[in-house]
């Protein structure tokens, strides 16, 4: 067990490299319930969100639909990313890191108080991740025949109600699978029941190679509020249309995108037998430094694989400074693994 924003968290619950397989071969369920839940509701809660993203909440148009976005400063720097779901006009939901909490809760309550928009706090919500490529047959076959049509038919980046519960298609896996969030009592019991249906307990461990495999950030590691969106690997989650749309940090990413941002985000696949691991120099010849932001062994290619924020001139090789060691690597474009097939050249 570890700390992990405030929560006693498994690192793994037996082996983290089964774990990891047995989500990318069959399913695997992650407690996820350190993620805070937030309401969103009143008459201008959309306003709100258009102004606090730095993605467009207009894009939001039918019920259940989700949004990845970051949440910005003045300075473009990243608060936190998250997971935004439009419900209903006037009620919006939204998923945010169990690190970023506290800050996350003052900054949106203090713009959504200006408003008059009530936000709440979903404490009462328990949340699990099921993800694989039989998560969504295997969690659809413990539901009743109703609710399970109903979640068969939810697509990717969309949610259901299925009464009490919310059943959301939005993973971090680079695999298929549901997030259900539900009444707290009610998770032990249904935990228990994917187990018993062969999907198995997972760990921060293999959440975290898996998520790296997809080429997913992590806040943290791979921006927070001393990086911005445009080397961060970010970009395509900003919305600079409608240009009236004045977000928060919108003036001063427009300066760097004038500018040119002078660094990026990058995959790196190492060459040599070796871990990558986060803070590790990286040196890119004739241009400069940069450093690994992520970095793990890949179960699934049998690798060392990582993410790097690199100057921007960086072109497809660099060296990495591994226990005083320089080893090659290879810049990629990430995913490195998606629904279970490798995405990069070994």
């Amino acid at each position: 067990m570890v700390d992990f924003g405030g929560w006693d968290m498994p690192v793994a619950y037996g082996s983290q490299i089964d774990e990891h397989h047995a989500v990318r071969r069959a399913a695997g369920v992650f407690d996820v319930s350190h993620m805070c839940i937030l309401d969103l509701s009143g008459s201008r809660t959309r306003e709100l969100l258009s102004r606090l993203l730095a993605n467009d909440v207009a894009r939001l148009r039918v019920a259940g639909k989700a949004l990845y976005s970051c949440l910005l400063n003045e300075q473009a720097g990243v608060i936190d990313d998250l997971i935004v779901y439009f419900l209903a006009d006037d009620h919006y939901r939204l998923v945010v890191n169990a690190g970023t909490r506290d800050k996350d809760l003052a900054w949106i309550g203090a713009h959504a108080e200006r408003v008059d928009v009530k936000l709440l706090e979903r404490r009462d919500l328990a949340m699990l991740a099921v993800q694989g490529p039989q998560a969504r047959a295997q969690t659809a076959a413990l539901l009743s025949a109703q609710a399970a049509e109903a979640a068969l038919m939810v697509q990717p980046f969309y949610s259901a109600q299925l009464g009490d519960w919310m059943l959301a298609r939005t993973g971090y896996t680079g695999e298929d699978g549901f997030e259900i969030m539900l009444p707290a009592g009610e998770a032990g019991g249904f935990w228990q029941r994917l187990n018993a249906a062969g999907v198995r307990s997972c760990g921060l461990g293999a959440r975290d190679t898996l998520r790296l495999e997809a080429g997913l950030n992590l806040y943290g590691n791979d921006m927070d509020e001393q990086t911005h969106p445009l080397e961060s690997g970010l970009g395509w989650t900003v919305a600079f249309e409608p240009a009236q749309r004045d977000f928060i940090g919108r003036e001063a990413l427009q300066g760097i995108r004038i500018r040119g941002s002078t660094h990026k985000l990058v995959g790196l696949l190492l060459d040599e037998r070796a871990v990558l691991r986060e803070h590790q120099r990286v040196l890119v010849a004739n241009v400069g430094e940069g450093v690994v932001t992520s970095g793990s062994f890949s179960p699934t290619l049998g690798r060392s694989i990582g993410l790097a924020r690199v100057p921007a001139a960086t072109a497809d090789a660099v060296q990495v400074e591994v226990r005083g060691r320089l080893l090659n690597a290879r810049v990629v474009r990430p995913p490195f693994v998606r629904h279970g097939q490798p995405m990069v050249e070994l």
